[in-house]
């Protein structure tokens, strides 16, 4: 089945002769639109203004020879899809040689026909227009794709975040936390890039998987019974080990979702890690696993010091917030004990940062 193609499509003629311009003009006008010209400038620039289907091509010209304009036509990415044939009084081999690898379609020699010179040109006009609309078909496809990329990123984001908030909202307490943790992440994930120690893990597609499952944190609260997690006061002892089930929660939850959209991406991965092990300490003393040291993931070996920070400076029914003075000293103080050294150095660091985002995300605002 043949392409139908669009009424006349544009030839360019470029050939010092005024005597093949004419000749090669009237063979072609009767099916196609006719641009010719005698200097390779003058090609350049009609093919600039608008691209022609294709360029017939002469070699042997006083300006700028056609294998000049055919290097610059092909090494301009706009340009380049143009097809080129070389017309030409030169039969010799080298010379076919030479003009086909500079990224001419066909070769073609004087004395010509008629009936084969207009054959080969509609061929190579076809095939062009084949070529060109695979394009625009596979750049359309290639913007939906990206566009359907965002929203399913987009969705994904708004998913976390009510998922993450349907914790939260069972702990009035809370307030912007979720906000100033994920943060807290951010700016350490930054910090720590330049580490020997983690520049390997903190990439900056990885940062921004931790500020997005920063809010997630917390989500095997919803498995705490309500007489525990809204108590107003400090946990017995037996409340308290039902308190630090919550991250086994939310990490089983996860891996059933995770289980039943066979989805073992990095984003899920990762969100397990900072879910299960947050609680954990450098020295072996947390929990639910008892994790000592690099055994604890650097997602929640972060999330363990955003979070500790974040509780200090809050207000609780059962303690007075601490100003952010005191909480960087309970910090420093957990430095090889409960948290990571090197990120008790970043902390300190972005010990102003730190205390930013805490004002910026005041818990009321």
């Amino acid at each position: 089945m043949e392409l139908f193609l669009p009424i006349k499509p544009t030839i360019l003629i470029v050939d010092d002769s005024p005597t093949n311009l004419m000749l090669l003009t009237s063979l072609m006008q009767k099916a196609y639109t006719v641009k010719a010209v005698s200097h390779g400038e003058q090609a350049l620039q009609v093919v600039s203004d608008e691209l022609p289907d294709l360029i017939l091509l002469d070699i042997t010209m006083p300006d700028m020879d056609g294998y000049e304009i055919c290097h610059r036509l092909k090494a301009n990415p706009l340009t380049n899809p143009v097809p080129i044939v070389f017309l030409t009084s030169r039969t010799d081999l080298e010379s076919e040689r030479r003009g086909m690898e500079l990224g001419a379609v066909d070769y073609i020699t004087r004395p010509i026909t008629p009936s084969s010179l207009l054959s080969r040109v509609k061929a190579h006009v076809v095939e062009a227009a084949n070529a060109k609309t695979m394009r625009v078909n596979n750049n359309y496809l290639e913007g939906e794709v990206e566009k359907r990329k965002k929203q399913m990123l987009a969705l994904q984001d708004v998913a976390l975040l009510a998922l993450a908030s349907l914790a939260e909202t069972r702990d009035v307490e809370t307030g912007n936390h979720l906000k100033r943790t994920q943060h807290y992440m951010r700016a350490l994930g930054h910090r720590l890039q330049s580490h020997p120690r983690f520049s390997d893990f903190l990439t900056a597609g990885m940062v921004d998987i931790l500020f997005k499952c920063a809010p997630l944190h917390d989500i095997g609260k919803v498995g705490i019974p309500d007489h525990i997690l809204l108590k107003p006061g400090r946990y017995e002892p037996e409340e308290f080990e039902i308190m630090k089930m919550h991250p086994s929660l939310g990490h089983d939850a996860l891996v059933n979702a995770q289980n039943a959209a066979d989805d073992h991406s990095e984003f899920l991965e990762i969100a397990k890690q900072i879910v299960y092990s947050h609680h954990e300490k450098w020295d072996g003393t947390g929990y639910p696993q008892g994790l000592l040291r690099d055994a604890i993931p650097i997602p929640a070996r972060l999330m363990a010091l955003a979070d500790v920070y974040d509780a200090l400076i809050s207000r609780r029914v059962y303690k007075a917030e601490m100003t952010h003075e005191q909480a960087v000293q309970v910090i420093v103080e957990g430095r090889g004990r409960h948290f990571d050294p090197d990120v008790v150095e970043a902390f300190l660091d972005l010990s102003s940062t730190f205390q930013s985002i805490a004002i910026c995300f005041k818990d009321g605002h």
